[in-house]
């Protein structure tokens, strides 16, 4: 029998929430674990059921999808989550990218698109296909550490300065080479081996190779936990 995909939704609003269950649960390898209407309750759902994907909306009662999410993360590495919200807005990717999550998808998505998100997540990619998503994480990907101290954003500005996703304690275990940042750029836009081979003009044997040795130099098992690492540590230019 097929391992079903375990998904746990989470969305202040019932509605959103039966109709992406209804979708979701006709589907032969998925199925929804259970539900929440907040923060605060999407941490204890998730904790309990240890889904394989959460969607998660961002603004909600007592404790925002922002926060649920890095709790969740933080708890259950393993557990992928997706920021599910309708408004499509760089400081939103950039605090979901330093949550942990790993996809960003707007709530007037179609069913389909939102399927393969959850696939595609539970697979281990990254997921970021909204055109405001695709420049942040852009910009995130062009910026490098700060030798010195940032300066402060300016008013109305975003409150999420790239240079400060850097960690202290995370260091590659090789360096990369160039063809090897090439094609992690790619999988940080949630491009799949044979599209990421097409773009860069190589054989899509080749980007596996490159894939392979990407995560071991990362020391991690799947491709979202070197993009995020990628992104948090400016290592992709």
């Amino acid at each position: 029998m097929m391992e079903k995909i375990r998904v746990v939704l989470v969305d202040d609003q019932k509605m959103i929430r039966q109709g992406f269950g209804y979708v979701i649960n006709v589907q032969p390898d998925m199925q929804v674990v259970g539900e929440a209407e907040n923060g605060e309750e999407a941490v204890r759902v998730v904790l309990e059921q240890r889904p394989d994907v959460v969607l998660m909306d961002v603004q909600m009662p007592k404790k925002t999808g922002i926060e649920a999410t890095r709790e969740i993360v933080a708890e259950l590495p393993q557990t992928k989550v997706v920021i599910l919200t309708t408004f499509d807005v760089h400081e939103y990717v950039f605090e979901g990218i330093r949550a942990g999550a790993v996809g960003y998808l707007l709530k007037d998505s179609d069913a389909q698109e939102m399927l393969d998100v959850v696939r595609a997540a539970n697979r281990g990619e990254a997921i970021y296909r909204t055109a405001t998503a695709a420049q942040a994480l852009g910009q995130m990907l062009a910026a490098q550490p700060a030798q010195s101290a940032p300066a402060e954003p300016s008013a109305g500005s975003p409150t999420v300065n790239p240079h400060r996703l850097a960690t202290t304690d995370f260091q590659l275990l090789e360096p990369l080479t160039e063809r090897e940042r090439d094609v992690l750029q790619q999988m940080a836009y949630g491009l799949r081996n044979d599209a990421i081979a097409q773009k860069l003009s190589i054989s899509e044997g080749t980007v596996k190779t490159h894939v392979h040795r990407i995560l071991q130099k990362f020391a991690v098992e799947d491709r979202t936990q070197a993009v995020v690492q990628a992104l948090r540590n400016g290592i992709v230019q």
